[in-house]
């Protein structure tokens, strides 16, 4: 084969106009010598579904053939995103009870501790939990010294056994309502003995205060309404909104290049933590959640972003822009049957790449095409 090989590497020729009319001209040039020379050259022939290139048309010079080979391609995928708190990382606090906020002992925006008090409380209902403790101890108390009047007189002879024993019941009765009342201040958050002062309304988590409604002596009459949100915004979630034709290039683990609108030109890393299970039927998107470090607080909940999300390597087949002839919405190429003839075949195509463009279906690997020229073919 005489066709020049270009399988030490591609080129994408610029195909206009003028350059073709300039291979033309030469063709045609060359056509009418031979003419003149009573030996007509012809371009190419068409046998069928086969092109034929002649052994004197001037084609044989500038096409070029090569083989085709599979590449690993990473393909990137580019989405809007937006940036949001770690829901494993922030924590909605509430008044345990109906009553008064006595004292805020925190502001916006403030940097707290686990167990760091962040307001003191007061409540009717607290108050009457406490004395239902109190009155409980005492109970179990008298109950105690009651056991203890039983077992003296019975070992005098003076008292009988089932008063010792009813004693004993009563005794673990009082224990139990104790531990009941004790259990019941523990859960408003209050150890039994601080009892007599204002419950103390701690942090569940270390973090910052994002969010304060409410302030000193304010009364809450809705246990479920939150006063302050803690947020430990050192790791963020960013959620990439994938369209469902795309999911199948999304894998947990795969890398992720997020940009944001606040930071133009500043690059953050991270990795794909999570895709949703739910498809939005309005956007038909899936929510795709990276996780990415923000040790100085720079980035916000809420802020918008971009994310390129690197999928992994596949293994697929690249042609040059120039070895395909576009007709209408159909993509052909030229494949080698043999020596200087070639066949005219659809192909499907994926997405451009830097090194060509895929061709997903109509093409095997090992075979040859031509590279160049193509546009000058039927």
């Amino acid at each position: 084969m005489t066709g020049k090989d270009s399988k030490a590497g591609w080129t994408t020729p610029v195909a206009s106009f003028s350059l073709l009319a300039l291979g033309l001209a030469a063709a045609c040039g060359t056509e009418a010598r031979a003419s003149a020379a009573g030996e007509p050259a012809q371009l190419f022939e068409i046998h069928g579904s086969d092109l034929l290139v002649p052994e004197r048309s001037p084609l044989r010079s500038r096409l070029a053939v090569a083989e085709v080979s599979p590449a690993l391609v990473r393909h990137e995928l580019d989405v809007p995103a937006a940036a949001e708190a770690d829901p494993a990382r922030m924590a909605k606090v509430s008044a345990p009870l109906q009553g008064r906020v006595v004292r805020l002992l925190v502001h916006l925006g403030e940097e707290v501790r686990r167990g760091q008090p962040l307001y003191s409380f007061d409540s009717a209902d607290l108050a009457a939990a406490q004395s239902d403790y109190l009155k409980a101890k005492s109970a179990e108390a008298q109950s105690l010294r009651a056991v203890a009047r039983q077992r003296d007189l019975q070992e005098h002879g003076i008292g009988a056994r089932k008063d010792l024993e009813q004693a004993g019941t009563d005794a673990e009765q009082a224990r139990s309502e104790l531990l009941r009342a004790g259990t019941r201040l523990q859960i408003l958050g209050m150890e039994p003995g601080t009892i007599g002062r204002a419950l103390l309304v701690r942090s569940p988590i270390p973090g910052r205060v994002i969010e304060l409604s409410t302030s000193s002596g304010q009364y809450q009459n809705d246990p479920a309404a939150v006063l302050m949100v803690i947020a430990d915004l050192t790791t963020l979630w960013v959620t990439a909104q994938v369209p469902e034709k795309d999911l199948q290039r999304v894998s947990v683990g795969d890398g992720a290049r997020v940009q944001f609108n606040a930071w133009p030109g500043q690059r953050f890393e991270g990795r794909v933590q999570l895709i949703g299970d739910v498809l939005a039927p309005e956007t038909r998107t899936v929510k795709v959640r990276i996780q990415i470090e923000n040790p100085a607080h720079r980035l916000k909940p809420g802020m918008f972003a971009r994310v390129t999300l690197q999928g992994r390597e596949a293994s697929e087949l690249l042609v040059p822009p120039s070895a395909l002839l576009v007709r209408g919405d159909q993509s052909f190429l030229y494949v080698e049957k043999a020596p200087w003839r070639f066949e005219r075949r659809a192909v499907e195509l994926g997405d451009p790449q830097a090194a060509g463009i895929a061709v997903t279906s109509g093409l095997a690997a090992g075979e040859r095409i031509v590279t160049t020229d193509t546009i000058l073919f039927p």
